[in-house]
């Protein structure tokens, strides 16, 4: 593929690493490269086989990561999106259940450095894929992060950076971005404890606050709080106790409609 795509900065794993495909090095300008491939060159089976997959992303990764980062939350749809992580030492928390693996560099001990002299030991994210109608757009942002980073701050500076691209036939969500402490916060599908958890949140993410309204009051000592925040790319609630601001109502976001 190095030779029919003409891609110039890829490299296979390094020695005594055959086979682990979580050590081949590529650049996003590679990355590029290959989704033009897939969508100007590639027989119309192969392309449509692969971007109607990538359409399909699901928020929760079979190893329970929450993989919705960069593009996925920086853009409405239609954007059809492949994510990439690795090296991050939590456990995935995405989805009702609890995440019980996490995805590693082929699940060995990462070689200081690639092929092609490419850092292979920090955590990684990276959000590549294409954004408005038609793929108008190919866009890859691929990310290094130092030893011990967290998985929500790597997804949280990763979302940032990409947000901050200008990309033709992107529209950005409506909602303001707020940073969250804690871990493992829940969300819920109504704004009240009980049975009705949709996922639970890399610790310290940011996220995307639609509306807000009043409902079941929350003590996580010292605080109590009976406002909650609708985050519209969750489709659920988390209590406002772990938005990170000062006031328990927060003072730029709307009322959620049947509370206005």
């Amino acid at each position: 593929m190095i030779t029919r795509l003409g891609l110039v900065d890829t490299a296979p794993p390094p020695a005594g690493h055959e086979g682990y495909w979580g050590y081949t090095a590529i650049s996003a300008r590679d990355t590029v490269k290959i989704y033009r491939h897939i969508l100007e060159t590639a027989p119309g089976d192969v392309r449509d086989f692969i971007m109607q997959r990538l359409r399909q992303s699901t928020r929760c990764a079979s190893d329970s990561f929450d993989q919705h980062f960069g593009i996925a939350a920086a853009f409405n749809r239609p954007w059809a999106v492949k994510q990439g992580w690795s090296a991050f030492s939590a456990k995935g928390t995405c989805g009702p259940g609890r995440g019980t693996s996490t995805r590693t560099q082929a699940g060995s001990a990462a070689p200081a450095t690639g092929a092609a002299g490419v850092d292979l030991s920090r955590p990684a994210l990276h959000t590549t894929g294409t954004v408005g109608t038609g793929d108008r757009s190919i866009v890859a942002v691929l990310t290094l992060h130092p030893d011990g980073t967290s998985y929500g701050k790597a997804y949280t500076d990763l979302g940032r950076l990409t947000r901050s691209l200008k990309v033709p036939g992107g529209t950005a969500p409506t909602g303001t971005w707020y940073g969250t402490w804690g871990s493992d916060v829940a969300v819920r599908n109504d704004p009240a404890l009980g049975d009705n958890l949709l996922t639970r949140l890399p610790a310290g993410v940011e996220v995307l606050v639609g509306c807000q309204k009043k409902g079941q009051a929350v003590s996580v000592p010292p605080y109590t709080n009976d406002w909650w925040a609708y985050l519209p790319q969750y489709g659920g609630y988390v209590t406002n106790i772990y938005i990170s601001h000062p006031d328990n109502q927060l003072p730029d976001v709307p009322l959620c409609p049947e509370q206005r």
